[in-house]
């Protein structure tokens, strides 16, 4: 019931808030109780991108080794991968700064009035002699090919300038 919801969110917290012991208490209460090791492991992929984030990319791989591990061996013997998880995670740095970051693009989609704006004609395609002809792919910058940063504009004309790792105001 509402326990098991309870319970998973004293892990996420306790993690968030980087007390180890408290994040094993609370993955072996719900392991213990019977929870299904793969919903952990699920809410462990989510919390290394929401929580964890840029301040270690690494998280992310743990999270999905865990879940595989889990899969692969199943309980018992798999509380120890989830524990070592769940510790690497409460001692992780955090940063939300994607999750904050990809909220404001949302945010930027759902507040635009009228059709969203077009795809900028350098950054599409060109597969035909029609759409070479119509501008596509005109100016486009393959930037592997230079040795220093180019300049080039990636979103449309209507968002240019905008900075959606700063506070988003719609």
């Amino acid at each position: 019931g509402e326990e098991h919801y309870n319970c998973i969110s004293a892990l996420h917290k306790s993690m968030r808030g980087s007390d180890e012991n408290a994040s094993l208490y609370w993955l072996a209460r719900m392991l213990e109780g019977g929870e299904d090791p793969l919903y952990v492991a699920r809410r462990l992929v989510r919390f290394a991108s929401e929580d964890i984030g840029l301040a270690d990319p690494l998280a992310l791989t743990q999270a999905v080794a865990a879940y595989q591990g889990c899969h692969f061996i199943g309980m018992p013997e798999c509380e120890v991968i989830l524990a070592q998880c769940v510790v690497y995670f409460a001692r992780a740095p955090k940063s939300i700064e994607v999750y904050k970051a990809y909220k404001n693009v949302k945010e930027c989609l759902r507040m635009h009035k009228g059709p969203l704006p077009p795809v900028p004609l350098h950054l599409r395609n060109a597969p035909t002699k029609l759409m070479k002809n119509l501008g596509y792919g005109k100016g486009y910058k393959y930037n592997p090919m230079y040795k220093e940063p180019v300049e080039q504009d990636y979103l449309p004309e209507e968002l240019k300038g905008t900075d959606f790792f700063k506070e988003w105001k719609s």
